[in-house]
């Protein structure tokens, strides 16, 4: 139950939902969220469309319609060109666009360090909610984004990541979860849906059977990761958020021994803007990963099943 006792809070932060929702009418509810941070990649421009694509998508994960975004903005202005905002802006503002959403103010304040985010609001229709909760015995989860963006992320600022590895991580990175996000309200039975952000997959999974009847089985093997992850995994090119989202989760985790180790730290990754992660009757899940291929989101892919089996515990195979 939401912890403000007002029935039109549909859902607030006692669940680690994507965005709070609240209903307005039978018909509509408003849909809210706010993110924001530090540059990951080195453009400022690609940084502005990451970081809005990144709250925007908080929207999609819940099944809404973005509609509005303010801007969130920390700059050092006595050390830092004033271009460099303007091209981080000019990215979000592009992406927003993008979405079909309207900027309508926003906020900045001086700091020793960039930070840049969206507060977005959205539409949704009450009884159209995705919860990141709600996965029943015998659905089918299927991922849309490759994994892996954060151990690229600390690759690039140890001038170890190649151009073309920068490009295509960007491009994953600043990709919205807007087609994906409508073919899944089309496909009208999805159980249960989060976006893969900070907590690292298997955090974020762990989350969907917190107090809840079901398991997970995940399948390595399946899994869709970014060229080149392994080898900056081997290596030892991991970020420290990795440990920490490993650290906290692993208790729910069994991996199994045909789970390779690399793919088991990639599982726990925190990643930005990642993809959707979802749960749906199995008969539903092939024709709707062969839909959003075809309409672009091109590693959409099954990744598991719920179980009855291990309630509220992970197995990876």
């Amino acid at each position: 139950m939401p912890l403000i006792s007002d029935p039109n809070l549909l859902t607030g932060y006692e669940h680690a939902e994507d965005a709070g929702v609240y209903k307005l009418s039978d018909e509509l509810a408003l849909v809210q969220t706010l993110d924001f941070f530090t540059p990951i990649v080195d453009d400022p421009y690609m940084f502005g469309q990451i970081a809005a694509t990144n709250s925007i998508n908080d929207v999609y994960a819940m099944g809404g319609r973005p509609i509005t975004a303010m801007n969130i903005v920390c700059f050092p202005i006595k050390t830092m060109d004033k271009s460099i905002l303007r091209d981080v802006l000019r990215g979000g503002l592009d992406k927003m666009r993008e979405a079909g959403v309207l900027l309508v103010g926003g906020h900045s304040v001086e700091d020793q360090e960039l930070k840049y985010g969206l507060s977005v609001s959205g539409l949704i229709h009450p009884a159209k909610i995705f919860l990141n909760r709600g996965a029943k015995p015998g659905d089918r989860l299927i991922l849309t984004k490759p994994l892996g963006t954060g151990i690229v992320s600390t690759a690039i600022k140890a001038g170890s990541a190649g151009e073309e590895m920068i490009r295509r991580t960007t491009e994953v990175m600043a990709m919205l979860n807007k087609t994906a996000s409508e073919l899944m309200l089309e496909a009208s039975e999805i159980h249960s849906c989060t976006d893969i952000t900070g907590f690292g997959f298997l955090g974020h999974a762990c989350e969907s059977i917190e107090d809840s009847c079901v398991g997970l089985e995940i399948f390595s093997s399946a899994l869709p990761v970014l060229d080149g992850v392994q080898d900056f995994v081997e290596m030892g090119m991991i970020p420290g958020g990795l440990y920490r989202n490993r650290n906290f989760r692993q208790a729910q985790i069994e991996k199994k021994p045909s789970c390779p180790e690399w793919i088991y730290d990639v599982c726990f990754d925190p990643q930005t803007a990642g993809g959707l992660f979802f749960s749906l009757p199995a008969d539903l899940a092939d024709a709707l990963v062969a839909k959003m291929r075809a309409r672009g989101v091109e590693e959409a892919a099954v990744v598991g099943e719920v179980v009855n089996d291990h309630p509220r515990k992970i197995v990876i195979s």
